[in-house]
């Protein structure tokens, strides 16, 4: 069990600290990472969900309907949550609230998951690590736009149900929203792709991981740290209660227990680093928020091992 914890766990982690050691040192800019961002949500990540859906048999992509529902139903809970925390509890904005809000309700699964679950289980859960990402794509991530857009001159005009429809159009012509779902429909239709064209894909795909270990780092490195009792029990919202609130969710589905492992291991997943990025772009940068995503980054090295013995011994 130590030879698994040291092989999945440290490789992530050596990745995290050289992004992290390259911010602080300034060998690249932490304070101008879009360019990174953009090859990861424009090309490398999508890629990897398209070719991986894609591959996926039929019957296997209908297996994974239940844990979907399960992710949209723990991103979703701790989403609200912390966003109605932060609103009434530390009184801040909504778009401060919404930055929060995503941060702590959409795992680092571009990052994390990826490394992690194909460590410890092997390439069988790479179909549900695509599954967490699209979840998170379609679900949380608008709404987070809509409310940081409706803070915004252009869109103050507009009724809150149009700013929701803009946010949605906008979001679907993300390649991380499209992506997945086209992999779906080459699945379902059986269609093959060229041998040279899967390769290109997979080639560019496989540049996520990576990139996304050390674009997380980069972030960390920028980001302010304030103890604080808010920042700490966001972490323990993020890193115990949202895997626990998974499992529970879980035994209801009567989900195998395969899959359930795969499932509560990625809800695991520290702070994403998405809500950061998304909230600098619109002036709202949150303290607990940075707070949040360093102190859930460095303990996730202890509660992803917990969960991963725990959930060896799961039975």
């Amino acid at each position: 069990m130590i030879e698994l914890l040291a092989n999945s766990l440290v490789p992530i982690f050596v990745g995290l600290i050289f992004g992290y050691a390259a911010g602080l040192r300034k060998v690249v800019d932490n304070r101008a990472v879009k360019t990174l961002v953009s090859f990861l949500m424009t090309f490398a990540l999508p890629c990897y969900l398209f070719v991986t859906m894609a591959g996926t048999p039929r019957q296997l992509l209908w297996d994974q309907a239940k844990p979907a529902l399960a992710f949209a139903i723990v991103y979703l809970a701790l989403f609200v949550a912390s966003y109605y925390a932060s609103r009434h509890l530390l009184k801040d904005t909504a778009a401060n609230s919404a930055v929060l809000a995503l941060t702590l309700g959409f795992p680092n699964a571009a990052a994390v998951g990826i490394p992690l679950l194909l460590a410890v289980y092997g390439p069988r859960a790479s179909v549900t690590v695509a599954v967490a990402l699209a979840v998170g794509a379609i679900t949380i991530t608008p709404f987070t736009l809509a409310i940081l857009e409706s803070g915004t001159s252009a869109e103050r005009t507009l009724s809150h149900a149009a700013r929701i429809r803009a946010s949605l159009r906008s979001a679907i012509k993300n390649p991380v929203f499209w992506a997945p779902l086209l992999g779906v429909v080459i699945a379902v239709v059986q269609f093959h792709m060229p041998v040279y064209v899967e390769k290109g894909l997979t080639i560019l795909g496989a540049a996520t991981e990576g990139t996304a270990l050390f674009v997380t780092g980069l972030i960390v490195s920028a980001q302010r740290f304030t103890l604080h009792w808010s920042a700490a029990c966001a972490v323990l919202a993020k890193n115990v209660i949202q895997p626990a609130l998974c499992l529970a969710v879980m035994f209801p589905l009567a989900i195998p227990l395969e899959q359930t492992r795969y499932v509560v291991l990625l809800s695991a997943i520290p702070c994403g680093f998405f809500g950061i990025l998304f909230g600098e772009g619109f002036n709202a940068t949150p303290e607990v928020a940075s707070s949040s995503l360093i102190a859930s980054t460095v303990l996730g090295i202890f509660t992803l091992a917990g969960w991963i013995v725990f959930l060896d011994h799961l039975h």
